[in-house]
């Protein structure tokens, strides 16, 4: 069985759907990229992309978060796939580093503002939680939408003279609004991009619609106990097991001006090439991060992709065509999710209409 299930590395394969469950409501705008008849809110507002890892939740199901892949013999799990062969399909490099796809992709839809929270970075998640991998992320905002007349917004960073002792009595008083006051709020609209790196306290505000490029972890630290919807959250998705004490010590107390963290944590895309027929921009690469890259093609014809030693993941934002992997026709569409090993050498996209593909990569 493990060596039939080689021979999915070199042909590209789509991602069945994959939502699951958050503490908080949105994904109306992911039902409508996904061109599903009912485009409403609800309790499963993000859809993981190439996921081998389960999303820490209390009574949900066990496999939940797990990507399965549509292949000729039925679905197979990503994380299955890649055990059977992880240099064939990963690449040599990741695979004696890491041994697993390194990098966890989301869509992500809120119609309420997300809890406040705080991601580990790897020295915190190696020495408390026991991970190779933190969760450094990053936002590339899509859509927007106002709800209840409100513009979209996120918030980030500590503000200057934020210390740990005034942040301690605000989480233990509940003080939401608080805690808000103490972080930077920042209007968002389509084509902004921001890295969040473990630390820096964050929260997505109502109306954003984005794609989360992240290490592959589901460790989220929080402060609120009651979500703004009204969800009250237990004790082990606030601090994940390590107790509030060391949990209020996740966050990086070096606060700055508003200005300051625009230049902290705020990219500008930049082009890379350029044509009649396609743009190539770069939106993540590794001058912000070596845990993962995003680039954003426009195509209006055709586009050769060449392999780097890795695994990649095309997303397609919008569009219609068709791609040629091996010798062989594949066509794509809005809301397809593709996974390219690193056993496929060159892969050229055509398209049938302007389409927008977001191509995703693994640690460096």
């Amino acid at each position: 069985m493990n060596t039939d299930l080689r021979q999915y590395a070199h042909v590209p394969l789509k991602q069945l759907p994959n939502r699951v469950w958050r503490t908080y409501e949105g994904g109306a705008l992911i039902a409508k990229w996904k061109s599903d008849i009912s485009e409403t809110d609800g309790s499963m507002p993000e859809e993981w992309i190439m996921s081998t890892v389960t999303a820490r939740g209390k009574n949900r199901p066990e496999n939940e978060g797990l990507s399965f892949m549509l292949t000729p013999t039925g679905k197979h799990a990503l994380n299955k796939l890649v055990a059977t062969d992880a240099k064939l399909f990963l690449g040599d490099k990741l695979a004696e580093k890491y041994g697993t796809t390194g990098v966890l992709i989301k869509m992500l839809d809120s119609k309420e503002r997300l809890t406040i929270q705080v991601h580990p970075d790897k020295a915190y998640a190696r020495s408390m939680l026991n991970s190779a991998f933190g969760k450094t992320e990053s936002w590339y905002i899509l859509n927007n939408r106002e709800v209840d007349g409100a513009k979209s917004v996120i918030y980030m960073g500590f503000k200057e003279g934020v210390t740990a002792e005034k942040w301690k009595a605000l989480f233990l008083d509940q003080n939401i609004e608080g805690m808000l006051n103490c972080l930077h709020k920042i209007e968002v609209k389509p084509g902004d991009a921001f890295m969040i790196y473990g630390g820096v306290p964050h929260a997505i505000g109502a109306g954003c619609f984005l794609m989360e490029v992240q290490e592959p972890t589901d460790y989220t630290m929080r402060v609120e106990k009651i979500t703004p919807g009204g969800l009250e959250i237990t004790d082990e998705l606030i601090h994940q097991g390590v107790g509030n004490e060391n949990m209020l010590e996740c966050f990086h107390y070096d606060g700055c001006s508003y200005d300051e963290a625009l230049q902290r944590w705020k990219v500008e895309p930049k082009t890379i090439a350029s044509s009649d027929t396609f743009t190539l921009r770069s939106i993540f690469n590794e001058t912000h991060t070596d845990c993962f890259g995003l680039k954003e093609l426009d195509l209006h014809g055709t586009y050769s992709l060449k392999a780097n030693g890795s695994f990649f993941v095309a997303v397609i934002y919008f569009g219609e065509g068709h791609l040629i992997c091996n010798g062989k026709e594949y066509p794509f569409s809005q809301g397809d999710e593709i996974f390219f090993s690193a056993a496929i050498e060159e892969v050229h996209f055509v398209s049938k209409i302007a389409s927008k593909i977001l191509l995703c990569y693994p640690p460096n």
